[in-house]
């Protein structure tokens, strides 16, 4: 008996280190995947790392593309197109006003009251729509009698509440889209962006488009100006403070606009305002620079989109592409380990996961990242433990950070291009009086990115600081114009009418 002890002994002795083994192996296995996880995250970090001494070198190739945009038609990659804008609203506007505003994800229709003074703007009857995604590639026809179709149902209701019957009424067309103007209500369609590929409608007439809709279903309105929604946000801002000379949307995509002089225009020879200086659309969504932080999947992202090579600077700031960012380094993760479980298919599906969800994910404080959890599940991933949830999160946090940061050096290229972030930047002949004295500058920012998105806002203010240091950013004030591009469009047509 003694020697069946033993040997039984023994072999539970040899069980035991046979069960030790597997789960020292699968230990080790374990730490092995979860450091493929944590190096990928350390290379994203270190490629999308922004300090300010980069950020800078963002500025400063910003405000040199802006120069040489300005000097020759096609002379860089930002377009720095007019817009024949050369007189904001002052405030003394009267009448009603009406606004359609179509971007990128939705289409906004709005009527403005104005009295005759700043503190008088009431704005009506705000209605807000998603874009039907069949319209984003359908035909001009389709697309324009959609929108016609809309503003007259809008009219419609108003009129069952008033007297406004038999009245023409005038219109603010707010286009966010590439156009190149030839007058404050003409313009014809340089290219598509944010998705929709209607190519039939590229060098067609916008402003045309959209009157010949609204002339077949016999309403009385009238396009009294086409305008980019950059434009509107900087006519809202400078209704409210005349110190406002730039603005900046970020939402589905991203682009800016300032006011320049006319004698810095070079490409213009000769253009002529009583203002002396003229609104110029940038596009900054297609700037290009060797100092812009680039990962591998900006790379690919780029590669499998609709507009490869284009639009560089948007695919790394706007809300159309910080979700797929994050959803292409997801899906690397779980095809290199098993963290996320058994690879789910639609983590392979582009643009499956919206920014909004990024922006859920990042800024989750309920206990133990529940929303996380459930969007995760969304994407096919379940029953992730706490610490890959973490994990996500600093995944949306880098990609944020980097998006926020860059969006602040392009805001300060623009404040270096027009000698407003205390260098005197490329001034075109201004004298060392004008560059030494400091002016209060006000930057309207609107778009549903920053205006919903608290930690991209954050980013982007705090590098704001970081780049113009603390002397000179307490003269620059970022002021967040909501539904600015369509108020502010309505308010350019109510100031021709002055």
């Amino acid at each position: 008996m003694g020697k069946v002890a033993v040997a039984f002994a023994a072999v539970a002795v040899v069980a035991a280190c046979s069960v030790a083994a597997v789960m020292v192996g699968r230990r080790m296995k374990s730490r092995r995947k979860w450091r493929t996880v944590v190096e990928i995250l350390k290379e994203l970090e270190d490629d999308c790392d922004t300090p300010v001494g980069r950020l800078r070198q963002v500025v400063d190739a910003m405000a040199v593309e802006m120069h040489a945009g300005l000097a020759s038609e096609g002379g860089s990659k930002l377009k720095m197109l007019l817009t024949f804008v050369d007189d904001l609203p002052t405030g003394k506007e009267k009448g009603t006003y009406y606004a359609l505003h179509l971007g990128g994800t939705y289409f906004r229709i709005l009527r403005v009251l104005l009295g005759g003074q700043r503190s008088y703007l009431d704005v009506q009857d705000v209605e807000r729509h998603p874009i039907p995604s069949h319209l984003m590639n359908s035909t001009s026809e389709v697309l324009f009698n959609f929108l016609a179709f809309s503003l007259e149902r809008f009219i419609e209701k108003e009129e069952n509440g008033s007297n406004s019957q038999g009245v023409r009424r005038e219109l603010a067309f707010t286009f966010s889209f590439p156009v190149k103007h030839t007058s404050i209500s003409s313009g014809v369609l340089i290219k598509w962006t944010k998705g929709f590929e209607i190519s039939e409608m590229v060098g067609q007439d916008i402003a045309e488009c959209l009157q010949g809709a609204l002339n077949r279903r016999g309403l009385d309105m009238h396009v009294g100006a086409l305008v980019n929604d950059t434009v509107g946000a900087l006519s809202l801002g400078y209704y409210h403070d005349p110190d406002t000379v730039v603005a900046v949307v970020f939402g589905t995509g991203s682009n800016a606009c300032y006011l320049e002089r006319t004698d810095a225009i070079i490409k213009c020879q000769g253009l002529l305002t009583t203002s002396g200086s003229m609104v110029v659309n940038m596009e900054w969504g297609n700037f290009w620079s060797s100092h812009l932080p680039r990962t591998s999947y900006d790379i690919d992202l780029d590669a499998e989109s609709s507009n490869a090579n284009e639009m560089g600077f948007e695919k790394m700031i706007s809300g159309m592409y910080l979700g797929d960012i994050v959803r292409r380094v997801i899906l690397r993760m779980s095809q290199e380990s098993d963290i996320f479980g058994p690879i789910s298919p639609v983590l392979s599906e582009p643009y499956i996961l919206r920014t909004n969800s990024v922006s859920a994910m990042h800024e989750d404080g309920t206990p133990e990242l529940q929303e996380v959890a459930r969007i995760l599940k969304d994407l096919g991933v379940s029953d992730v433990p706490v610490k890959v949830r973490k994990l996500v999160v600093k995944i949306c946090d880098v990609v944020t950070r980097r998006a926020g940061r860059l969006a602040a050096a392009g805001i300060a290229g623009i404040l270096k291009k027009i000698g407003r972030d205390g260098s005197g930047g490329i001034t075109s002949g201004r004298s060392r009086s004008e560059i030494q004295m400091q002016k209060r500058t006000v930057v309207a920012v609107e778009g549903g990115l920053y205006m919903n998105y608290t930690m991209f806002r954050e980013y982007m203010e705090e590098a704001l600081v970081e780049i113009l240091g603390e002397e000179v950013s307490q003269y620059v004030v970022v002021k967040a114009m909501e539904d600015g591009s369509s108020i502010g469009s309505a308010l350019l047509v109510a100031s021709l009418q002055s």
